[in-house]
């Protein structure tokens, strides 16, 4: 019998390892030294964060095998697959997202030319296909070896930016340092998160402003998590850790549409929609200038009090945040008598004007909870604008389609409540309930003008002022002159909050507001 001749490998299967062997160069271009850094100093890999996002197992990787192609300062003797940063989709609870992690573990995430490709890609692809795209941000800024070709791929990312910007959510999370150039792209997406002591966020670094003013800042203080949480506004979400962060993107993606054209999710709820909020009647406190906790109100109104707020570490005079009534999502605006005694000023304009037109491009319903004393007085926030930071919530209000309700917990005065979603500037449906107090302005201030004459000859003023405080509420100061002229459509039980906001929700789905012809208006910026 003959020997049998010895079988060839087929070409396929040495290509077919050669693509093997390039993609596991691709999962593994970080060294195991720079990774172990990365896990030293607290931080995830690209992806590991990636992992912790996505849904398991969906992550769709594009452009793996992509490296740069730069020559100078001997750039060209080292070219790492994936160039620093990994792209692609996955899903999040089943919803597809397009997203980037920028790898600090290859050229310290710097960006380059194909580096920035790559982003521009999975950019083009999210608002082709209109689903969610987020940024997950730990890179040293633009390659200094690619020189300009670095800043003009920043201008590609920037543009594509806002061309997206209300037609698709946008997403920046912040685990690392994010300096220069590269900060203005988080600047302009819708939310940004960080996370204490890893994520830092300055156009120049500590040593430039020292070289420049001579102040003596750390990057922590310069550009920290809390220090944007707190100071700056720019951090609308701050955790411990990443993980934790990562959940919580996952967790504000349920509240929002894919894109401008779809209905953020809904859910059936285990909430009756008309269970009674009794806890309410607890919190309003029985004189007019004590303060109470809007957010317990908020927390009793909304689904299982289940409330997820924007920006609560600043301009806390006003809160924002996301919940749901009866299984549909709204965006809940509401001043804080805890804070400022729920005055509007500069940054609480700014922060609910951005809440607002957030809300607004994406299908989102707008409930605002108003106690309002005025805006907030002195000559800082004269000088420093609050005119025109004012008019930008005004302007974000007057600008909105979405179904807009206000409710009227307690104060209501001057051109502060016009502000806050009167009926006067095209809010739907307003309510007030029983405690509201609707004027031009509070008891003590009108007796300074219409009663100065009277109370300076007045034999007893202390008795006049007294007397006044209850004239005033029973001809002026409640919420019935204002239900007679129809700026307020009922006056109701606090109790029956819940109730009817889900009622009215219900009427209002099938809004529709046709926007007059014009190539956009002038927000005053």
């Amino acid at each position: 019998m003959a020997a049998q001749e010895p079988t060839t490998p087929h070409p396929i299967h040495e290509l077919m390892d050669q693509l093997a062997e390039r993609r596991e160069q691709a999962l593994h271009a970080g060294s195991d030294e720079s990774i172990a850094r990365q896990h030293g100093r607290g931080k995830l890999t690209a992806r590991e964060r990636i992992d912790l996002l996505l849904d398991p197992g969906s992550f769709h990787e594009l452009d793996m095998l992509a490296r740069h192609r730069a020559h100078g300062f001997g750039i060209e003797n080292t070219r790492p697959l994936t160039d620093g940063v990994v792209t692609g989709w996955g899903t999040v609870d089943g919803r597809k997202v397009f997203l980037f992690a920028q790898d600090f573990t290859v050229f310290g995430g710097a960006l380059g030319e194909v580096f920035a490709e790559k982003i521009h890609k999975v950019m083009d692809l999210a608002a082709s296909t209109g689903a969610p795209f987020i940024g997950l941000n730990d890179g040293a800024g633009a390659r200094i070896q690619e020189g300009v070709v670095s800043l003009a791929s920043y201008g590609g990312i920037f543009h594509r930016n806002v061309q997206a910007s209300g037609v698709i959510p946008q997403i920046s999370v912040i685990l690392g340092p994010c300096a220069g150039g590269a900060v203005y792209s988080p600047a302009m997406t819708d939310f940004i998160f960080m996370v204490k002591g890893t994520s830092h966020m300055f156009i120049t670094g500590p040593d430039v402003v020292k070289a420049a003013t001579g102040e003596d800042v750390t990057q922590e203080e310069l550009g920290g998590a809390m220090t944007h949480a707190q100071k700056s506004g720019v951090a609308g979400f701050v955790y411990d850790d990443e993980a934790t962060c990562l959940e919580q993107v996952r967790y504000l993606l349920s509240f929002l549409p894919s894109n401008n054209l779809e209905d953020p999710p809904a859910f059936e709820p285990d909430d009756p929609r008309d269970r009674p909020c009794d806890a309410i009647l607890d919190l309003i406190p029985d004189a007019p200038n004590k303060p109470y906790d809007m957010k317990a109100v908020i927390a009793d109104v909304v689904d299982d009090g289940d409330f997820f707020e924007v920006n609560a570490r600043w301009a806390m005079n006003i809160v924002c945040g996301f919940g749901r009534v009866n299984g549909k999502v709204v965006g809940i605006v509401g001043n804080q008598p805890k804070v400022l005694a729920g005055c509007l000023d500069i940054e609480a304009s700014e922060k609910s004007a951005r809440f607002v037109r957030t809300c607004d491009a994406f299908n989102i319903p707008l409930v605002t909870f108003v106690d309002v004393p005025g805006f907030l007085p002195g000559t800082n926030q004269e000088y420093d604008g609050i005119i025109r930071h004012g008019a930008k919530l005004l302007y974000a209000y007057c600008e909105a389609t979405v179904p807009r309700i206000q409710i009227i917990t307690r104060k209501g005065y001057g051109g502060a409540f016009v502000v806050m979603n009167s009926k006067s500037i095209g809010a739907d449906l307003a309510y007030a309930w029983p405690s509201a107090e609707i004027a031009v302005m509070d008891a003590n201030g009108a007796a300074n003008i219409l009663l100065r004459r009277e109370l300076a000859e007045s034999e007893d003023p202390v008795a006049r002022k007294a007397q006044w405080d209850v004239e005033y509420r029973e001809r002026f100061a409640n919420p019935y002159n204002a239900a007679e002229r129809g700026y307020v459509d009922d006056v109701i039980d606090p109790r029956d909050t819940r109730r009817v906001l889900a009622d009215a929700l219900d009427m209002l789905a099938t809004k529709k507001e046709q926007i007059p012809a014009r190539k956009h208006g002038n927000v005053p910026l």
